[in-house]
């Protein structure tokens, strides 16, 4: 075999070669997608068994009770009565601290003597007739924060009521004398207690 014969030989060899280590070293490259799932904190507040945390304004229902007094009818307003009504609030489907905030007003302006005056905060242990701890309202405003406990190893709040008290005040510094009371049952077919309540519930982060 002459010198070209020889050259050409050795060159073939070498270009099988390389393309044979080629082929081994690609074996080690491969593809993967890695996936990193992370659960969302639940976000779902019942307010007397209505979801209001679907982003839109909701309005609820809440009833009034006036405490018996035997000589005024059932569950009907007079000078001196008194009553509360009730905001069950259900935090059982939240996963993290709130803040609440509840923003009472008598719309009745011609009643000035009809105010809200008082609440309780009643857990879901409690059984009517309990004895509560009342705290009067400053600024017909309710502020309140539900903490998680970072020692409990399940998240969980548990239901509770915010009991809210009023009364028709009857005594010193009362803005109605006893001729406005008069007038108030004269015209009782078309007076209505009037009452709003705007509830705003705030994730706590911080």
């Amino acid at each position: 075999m002459n010198t070209k014969m020889k050259f050409l030989v050795v060159l073939i060899s070498l270009s099988i070669t390389l393309c044979l280590m080629s082929n081994t070293y690609s074996r080690y490259v491969a593809d993967t997608t890695g996936n990193v799932e992370v659960s969302f904190s639940k976000w779902q507040i019942l307010v007397n068994e209505s979801d209001i945390t679907s982003g839109n304004t909701s309005t609820i229902t809440l009833t009034p009770v006036v405490e018996e007094n035997a000589n005024v009818k059932s569950n009907t307003l007079a000078p001196s009565s008194k009553g509360y009504f009730d905001i069950d609030i259900d935090p059982s489907n939240v996963e993290l601290s709130f803040n609440y905030d509840i923003t009472l007003s008598v719309l009745n302006n011609d009643i000035p003597d009809i105010m809200i005056t008082k609440y309780a905060i009643l857990d879901s242990d409690y059984e009517e007739g309990d004895e509560l701890e009342l705290t009067v309202i400053q600024n017909n405003e309710i502020q309140g924060s539900l903490n998680y406990n970072k020692n409990v190893q399940n998240f969980e709040f548990e239901p509770m009521t915010i009991r809210i008290y009023f009364e028709w005040y009857e005594g010193n510094n009362e803005s109605m004398d006893d001729d406005d009371d008069t007038l108030v049952g004269i015209d009782a077919d078309n007076t209505t207690l009037q009452m709003q309540v705007d509830m705003t519930f705030e994730q706590k982060l911080a």
